[in-house]
């Protein structure tokens, strides 16, 4: 075999094996990927129960009911066009509220999203005091970078 032929035959087999190796990482991604949705994705689309994704949207007003002595919350989560149903049965966010932004973990069943992850959005323009106090420090605050740090 001429040494042109066995570089070519180098290249096909390292191509290919790279190819397998990426198909594989692909698969084992594709069963832990959890895909975001909206109030009115659920309701269009009618998820397979079961089926892991995450919901976001805002939290109705109105809709948070808590059981007493249970850590159940029961709650809407709407994108203003439609509403979700939420259960979630552990320790919600310190910024959780009615109003508030918050996206969901769980499963989608029986017309019920059962969340098992709940995650508290904050406004866009929040800033953690520290880097608040060390921009004004600087000189570079802005005002358009919301409220500065008390």
């Amino acid at each position: 075999m001429k040494r042109k032929h066995k570089r070519l035959t180098f290249v096909i087999v390292a191509m290919a094996l790279l190819g397998i190796a990426v198909g594989l990482v692909l698969m084992a991604f594709e069963e832990n990927i959890v895909f975001f949705n909206s109030p009115t994705d659920i309701v269009n689309k009618q998820p397979e129960s079961g089926k892991r994704l995450r919901l976001g949207g805002l939290v109705e007003e109105g809709s948070v009911v808590r059981e007493a002595g249970s850590t159940v919350t029961r709650f809407r989560v709407t994108d203003l066009v439609n509403a979700v149903d939420v259960n979630f049965d552990g320790i919600l966010p310190d910024l959780f509220r009615e109003g508030q932004g918050v996206i969901t973990e769980g499963k989608y069943i029986d017309g019920v999203f059962q969340a098992s992850e709940v995650l508290a959005k904050h406004d866009e323009q929040y800033m953690p005091p520290e880097v608040a106090d060390a921009l004004r420090n600087s000189g570079e605050w802005r005002g358009d970078l919301g409220p500065p740090a008390k």
